[in-house]
């Protein structure tokens, strides 16, 4: 059937929802009665031709006592589906009375197989029959589905000759139209659009990257594809097409198989009616209804292409709590062992769970095939770069990135998607990367490469045509630098993030006025620790003393004189009341090491003795005022030790590296490498503007003074 034909019944059946429903819903509703209708229509149109020979089934099946009457059903209804009840929509719509329609059509729902009862009970579609029964249009609703200038059939309507008055509707064309509609109820509450309805232009390009790239490789046969927040569908079946046409040019016949899950029931409901309509329904049983974060839908499944737009900036708190609270997670998804670490976490912060979905596709890949496994996902920025080195974001990056499924990151322009005008990015990532980007990330600038909508669709006022989509496949398969296309080294990516130490040094202050805090801060619990202070005191002077452990020595030894012990707490008092930070003072020692003939002192500070003939490094207590931490890169030349020495020790010459607590982080910044600063506006066009602004405030300030003058005589 042509587009216009399509286009007119999906403005017939757009337009019953005005028709109808305007003076009983809000138009954000229309969806709730509209698509649910469109679905049963067309089911009961399917179902018409074979109506008597199911009902026929029915009652053998039942006289024979066969419990389990699906299989037969299906067979003999011709289709995924059947329906049992006594009626027809035809049948309803001369009934006259409300109550008995109300009934009869209940009845009729009933009677549908247990996969259309799913859609509908996600639909929640029951729970609007009593609105329409008591506005009393559920009739007309049904006449509107039944008018006779359309034909939601795959079987034309004759005229009494026999020629065609209306032609018949295909799968395909029925699926046509039904996403027609949920588009344009996606656009009209477009603050809904991105939970579950990525841009048809921004999933062809997904589909595009993940196919195109092996597409002389492809072979006649089976292929699945997955999407873990399938949201409507839309993205698998524009992908299932895609493949399809691709194959077909190559002279291969392959078999789709879609898989899918979504964790809101009517997008679910929507999906699962759409494969229906298409007349997929084996592939309908494929998708499951579930939070694929903590209930996977497909634990023992591996795919061969793989695209999502997650949720970002959403919480996955009821998810990770479902799991087992993020010190009890055992899901291997999430819990890997990667760079000697056997419980390398991949888990994020619950605020955010985007990245979990690719974690999620990553474990389904295929490992045993030629073409492994392709992915496509979209994010926004926060996936790039969010997350210190050793968190669960930078964990995902670097296992990503280590493992080099990382082919390339396309950004996206801005105000592409409805319901936000942020920037979002795709990635595109694969197990099976050909031999020139073995080792490589290729980053695409594609934010300036868009045509502007005529009318905005809430946030979205800019759209990929078939043009801009070429321009980025294209730019993709070249792999070649140019200014909006930047390849670099997996490693260009990483950093080590190390701890500087810096000793902590206390000066002892003995003044009047710091003992006379100590001994209120003492009270009459620590009276004797506070007399042996202040006879201490009275011998060294009121300081400040810079060898804070010599001062502290002298204190224990007092504290004896008087069977008093200076344990940690004690000592911590001194501090607290007593020590003073000064950079004069003798840094604080806390505890001596010796050397084996291999070691370094790099981990303990600088200061080094030998004792005995063995050499003794002192390991300092650092000043946790003073500690701070610097982003050394992978590719850094010398190393940590190099930039150490050119960057920290000049300036602390007693610092040093806490190697303990050394981590591995990775980002990736786009505005780092496609960064264009605004050229700064010259001194004359900074002239022009001051001349603008004097000739515009001339004799202001006179006629100011005019008006003033004559308030005052007035």
């Amino acid at each position: 059937m042509d587009q216009p034909r399509l286009n007119w019944i999906a403005n017939f059946i757009w337009g019953i929802a005005d028709d109808v429903l305007r003076d009983v819903y809000v138009r954000g509703k229309y969806r709730d009665i509209i698509l649910p209708m469109t679905v049963i229509r067309r089911l009961d149109a399917v179902l018409e031709p074979s109506n008597k020979e199911v009902l026929a089934m029915k009652e053998r099946l039942d006289a024979a006592e066969i419990l389990h009457q699906d299989a037969a059903l299906r067979q003999a209804a011709g289709q995924a589906f059947y329906n049992i009840s006594p009626f027809t929509l035809r049948d309803l719509r001369s009934k006259g009375k409300a109550q008995q329609l109300r009934a009869d059509f209940e009845a009729y729902l009933d009677g549908f197989s247990p996969n259309v009862q799913e859609i509908l009970e996600k639909f929640n579609f029951r729970a609007q029959i009593p609105t329409l029964i008591e506005a009393d249009i559920l009739g007309h609703l049904i006449e509107k589905f039944l008018d006779s200038r359309i034909n939601l059939s795959p079987h034309p309507v004759l005229n009494g000759d026999g020629s065609t008055r209306l032609a018949d509707l295909d799968n395909h064309a029925m699926g046509t139209i039904f996403e027609e509609l949920i588009r344009r109820f996606n656009e009209e509450n477009n603050e809904e659009a991105g939970e579950h309805f990525t841009p048809r232009d921004v999933v062809e390009l997904m589909a595009d990257l993940i196919v195109f790239p092996i597409a002389e490789d492809l072979q006649s046969g089976t292929y699945l594809l997955y999407d873990g927040a399938c949201g409507t569908g839309g993205m698998l079946t524009v992908a299932e097409e895609r493949l399809g046409e691709i194959a077909r040019e190559r002279g291969k016949e392959v078999s789709v198989h879609l898989f899918g899950e979504e964790v809101n029931p009517e997008t679910y409901a929507i999906t699962k009616a759409d494969l229906l309509l298409k007349g997929e329904g084996e592939d309908a049983e494929n998708f499951v209804r579930g939070s694929t974060l903590s209930e996977d839908g497909f634990p023992a499944r591996e795919f061969d292409f793989m695209l999502s737009n997650p949720p970002y900036g959403k919480s996955w708190k009821t998810d990770l709590e479902r799991m087992g609270g993020k010190g009890n997670i055992r899901d291997l998804r999430f819990v890997t062992e990667h760079a000697a670490d056997p419980v390398f976490s991949l888990m994020t912060r619950s605020s955010d769970g985007q990245l979990m979905f690719l974690v999620n596709k990553l474990a389904k890949m295929k490992d045993d095939t030629p073409l492994g496994s392709r992915i496509a996902e979209v994010h926004n920025g926060s996936s790039l770069f969010t997350g210190d080195a050793g968190s669960g974001e930078s964990n995902i990056r670097r296992w990503i990135l280590e493992n080099d499924w990382l082919e390339a990151i396309i950004a996206l322009p801005l105000s592409i998607f409805y319901n936000t005008g942020i920037a979002t990015y795709v990635w595109v990532l694969t197990n099976r990367k050909p031999d020139h980007r073995k080792g490589k990330v290729q980053l695409i600038d594609a934010t300036g490469w868009y045509r502007p909508l005529r009318k905005n669709l809430g946030e979205r006022n800019r759209e990929l045509t078939g043009e801009e989509i070429r321009r980025i496949l294209d730019t993709f398969l070249d792999f070649e630098e140019s200014e909006e296309s930047k390849i670099f080294s997996n490693e260009a990516f990483g950093y080590k993030k190390i701890t500087v130490e810096r000793p902590l040094r206390l000066a002892a202050d003995l003044s009047g006025a710091a003992l006379g805090r100590f001994d209120e801060a003492c009270g009459e619990k620590e009276k004797i620790l506070a007399e042996a202070v202040r006879a201490v005191a009275k011998r060294l002077g009121e300081g400040p003393h810079l060898d804070w452990q010599a001062f502290e020595a002298d204190v224990e030894e007092e504290a004896k004189r008087h069977n008093l012990k200076l344990p940690a707490t004690r000592k911590k008092l001194l501090r607290s009341e007593l020590g003073v930070r000064d950079e004069e003072a003798a840094a604080l020692i806390k505890k001596v090491h010796k050397l084996g003939k291999l070691e370094t002192a790099t981990s303990y500070g600088r200061y080094q003795e030998t004792r005995d003939g063995t050499m003794c490094v002192a390991e300092y207590e650092p000043d946790p005022e003073l500690r701070d931490t610097e982003e050394v890169p992978l590719l850094e030349e010398g190393g940590i030790e190099a930039f150490f020495e050119r960057e920290v020790l000049p300036h602390a010459p007693d610092a040093w590296i806490d190697d303990a607590k050394t981590r591995t982080g990775y980002e990736l910044n786009f505005n780092r490498h496609f960064y264009k600063p605004k050229p700064m506006r010259t001194l004359e066009e900074i002239r022009a503007d001051i001349d603008e602004i004097e000739r515009e405030t001339e004799g202001l300030l006179d006629q100011i003074l005019v008006e003033t003058e004559g308030e005052r005589w007035a």
